[in-house]
């Protein structure tokens, strides 16, 4: 039994909700398109402390976790530089350490695995009344130095960020809007480019400004544009992510676009939720089988 193994034996949500009545039902009203704010009752689970997120950043696989500097602006060209720590000593000493890490699919992990599966489960009739079945569940812990920077970027999964401890401010942008993050930046995320967008202060009134502390949650939906700035005090946060039928054929058709752009030819995009990309997506999952034409 591992030196993680044995600091976790034992300790599970439990059987109380996290999510209660009234946050669920806010997220019915919501989901999949509107970013909005939930209350959550994780905020002191022991899985969740510094001391056991060191240990498992250390036992996860090297690419499976990410840490930079803190003190970076809004928007980043390419991936931000490191801090020149490990990951054990950056989560340890995160309070002076000037960075942000992340951990990635920790349900990698027993324990992180039940602890994710036991919070969809609570969304699970919602999630799968509006966007089908729940697809490549996944968690993710952000540990972060006070006023910490995590660049403008997107992601591809629907998305649920739980604040444990300290506070931090996430402004989300409208997804599918051309000018907060053009096609050409979605369509090279989807063949192996960069999430980071180019930022521009001309950007910021569009964006809502979600300040979490301990207990509360937003929720982001999917390739919504969002920055983060972290408060005064050490921050931990969990995101659970998940993945519909419909965000993988928006995201194979915006990977049929980028082919078609090469090509010469200017793709319409994708259409947003409940709009269907199925004829794009499944030429591009027709294109991936023939050797050297994706």
């Amino acid at each position: 039994m591992t030196r993680l193994t044995r600091t976790l034996h034992g300790r599970s949500l439990g059987k109380r909700r996290a999510f209660p009545a009234k946050a669920r039902h806010k997220f019915k009203a919501c989901y999949p398109e509107k970013p909005h704010k939930l209350e959550h009752e994780l905020a002191s689970n022991p899985m969740l402390d510094l001391d056991a997120l060191a240990m498992l950043g250390e036992a996860l696989p090297e690419s499976s976790v990410e840490y930079n500097r803190g003190d970076i602006p809004i928007g980043v060209d390419g991936k931000p530089e490191g801090n020149g720590l490990t990951i054990g000593e950056t989560i340890r000493n995160i309070r002076t350490s000037n960075s942000w890490a992340v951990l990635k699919n920790v349900e990698q992990k027993k324990p992180y695995a039940a602890l994710l599966s036991n919070l969809l489960d609570e969304l699970h009739p919602i999630i799968e009344k509006r966007t089908g079945e729940m697809l490549k569940p996944q968690a993710f812990i952000f540990i972060s130095s006070p006023n910490a920077v995590t660049p403008y970027h997107f992601d591809p999964e629907h998305n649920i960020l739980l604040q444990l401890r300290g506070k931090k401010t996430i402004t989300v942008f409208p997804a599918g809007k051309d000018h907060l993050a053009p096609d050409e930046a979605h369509e090279a995320y989807h063949v192996g480019g960069a999430r980071e967008l180019k930022w521009d202060d001309s950007f910021a009134q569009e964006g809502a400004a979600f300040t979490l502390f301990g207990g509360e949650a937003v929720y982001v939906p999917v390739m919504a544009p969002h920055w983060v700035k972290n408060g005064d005090r050490m921050s931990i946060s969990l995101s659970i992510t998940w993945r519909s039928e419909w965000s993988f054929e928006e995201a194979d058709a915006r990977a049929f676009n980028a082919m078609l752009r090469k090509a010469g030819i200017a793709p319409s995009p994708p259409g947003r939720w409940p709009a269907r990309n199925r004829l794009k997506a499944n030429a591009m999952r027709i294109a991936r089988r023939i050797p050297g034409l994706a």
